[in-house]
């Protein structure tokens, strides 16, 4: 009796690690919920997040599609319920690594493309190429929007489904070589356009907000402590957690809800008109783009701190099967 007593697994650790996954996986369903639902916003007269105590009529969407995420979390965790937290772990964060592959292509893709329709446009070398109709379209950024950034997104998520490697590393050398163009052109050719200076904004911001979900699946990010160095694994799962929970998901959330909590939120405004720099057609039409960035960055560590809390958690219980990750500085 007492050795089958041994041999059972502990009926509250099983319990804690259900309790955690299903917790999880709810932040993520009601995050995938969250994003239907503001494509219906962006495209239709529904309520966001922020519109729910306002108009619970229009916000009925919204409810169902929350209630649905609830009950899809727990048929996520209710059919697996052998599933390790360290495997549970590595399948988000593969998930995510596809989400953050895309978006790299996405904006590779798209840089170059509307660099060279901005500097033809610049130059008036467009009306060599296209009749007078497609120049005037190639002049609005609601044109070049739907037409041609929309499809070249999409081309960069089916590239994502063949490449393997993230491409931070070449992201970061084609802003090197833009850099190194503007220097080249600005002194020794006394030439500069907007679109040069929008180009390397355009992708600096996407490396280091895209880049921070894999920074941290790698353990990656730069640590400044004290403490932490010297704690052992159970101390150190449990500094993660709470560190994940009290600071980490509560960022993210903050910039989802307020970012996509109606049809003018800080967010959803520059991509619902396709904003474009002060420049105008000067420089590249891709400003809206950029805040949608911060909402990639807010969604891709969202789902990343998820991985991050299950093996913290898994840590914290002494589960065998610690991932290893790159060294922390500190």
């Amino acid at each position: 009796m007492g050795s089958d007593m041994k041999a059972r697994p502990d009926v509250g650790t099983v319990k804690g690690a259900a309790v955690m996954r299903g917790f999880g996986w709810i932040n993520i369903t009601v995050l995938a919920a969250l994003l239907i639902n503001n494509a219906f916003v962006l495209t239709g007269d529904f309520a966001g997040p922020l519109d729910l105590a306002k108009d619970p009529v229009r916000g009925l969407p919204l409810l169902v599609l929350l209630v649905i995420a609830i009950v899809v979390a727990w048929l996520v965790v209710s059919r697996s319920p052998a599933k390790s937290l360290r495997a549970d772990a590595l399948r988000i964060s593969a998930g995510n690594a596809f989400l953050i592959r895309g978006c790299f292509f996405a904006v590779l893709f798209v840089g170059l493309a509307d660099a060279t329709i901005a500097f033809l446009r610049v130059e008036n070398l467009l009306g060599l190429f296209l009749v007078e109709d497609q120049v005037k379209a190639l002049a609005r950024s609601h044109f070049v929007g739907q037409y041609i950034h929309i499809p070249l997104i999409i081309v960069g998520f089916i590239a994502a489904i063949f490449a393997r490697g993230l491409g931070f590393t070449w992201l970061a050398f084609l802003i090197v070589l833009v850099e190194l163009g503007i220097v080249i052109s600005r002194f020794l050719f006394s030439y500069e356009q907007a679109l040069m200076g929008d180009l390397v904004r355009y992708w600096y911001a996407a490396l280091f907000l895209f880049a921070s979900a894999h920074t941290l699946f790698e353990d990656a990010h730069v640590r400044v402590d004290v403490l932490y160095a010297g704690f052992h694994t159970r101390k150190k799962g449990a500094v993660n957690g709470i560190g994940t929970l009290l600071l980490g998901l509560s960022t993210c959330w903050v910039i989802i809800v307020i970012g996509f909590g109606h049809a003018r939120a800080i967010i959803n405004a520059p991509m619902a008109n396709f904003e474009i720099s002060q420049t105008g057609s000067a420089g590249m039409f891709t400003k809206y783009q950029m805040a949608a960035f911060l909402a990639v960055f807010a969604i891709t560590m969202l789902i990343q701190l998820i991985a991050y809390l299950f093996e913290a958690y898994a840590d914290y219980r002494g589960e065998p099967g610690k991932r290893e990750t790159a060294p922390s500085a500190h």
